[in-house]
């Protein structure tokens, strides 16, 4: 070793503590629970379904488990155009395969 130190910075105060992470997976609990009725009830529902309360879930997994909440504004913006990106890629075969 050479002798340097380097200093740690605590963001303890910062996380959440118990209480959220149990409000957001009853949150998730809920909407997988959404989502089982809307695909019982037909298909089309089945797949607005999934289109809509799916990334609704990813985003909260994301912010929350994930703790992009605590990151950088550099890593949200990339994450932000990685799925715009995605995005227009998603509108772009959908189109194909509804007008093919």
């Amino acid at each position: 070793m050479d002798g340097t130190t380097h200093d740690v910075v605590s963001h303890a105060g910062e996380h959440p503590g118990y209480g959220t992470f149990i409000a957001v997976w009853v949150a998730l609990v809920l909407l997988t629970g959404i989502l089982v009725l809307m695909s019982e009830v037909s298909q089309t529902y089945a797949v607005w379904g999934l289109l809509t309360i799916t990334p609704i879930k990813a985003g909260l997994v994301f912010y929350f488990f994930m703790h992009l909440r605590y990151e950088g504004a550099l890593l949200k913006g990339v994450l932000l155009v990685t799925l715009g990106t995605l995005l227009i890629f998603f509108v772009l075969l959908f189109s194909d395969v509804a007008f093919h």
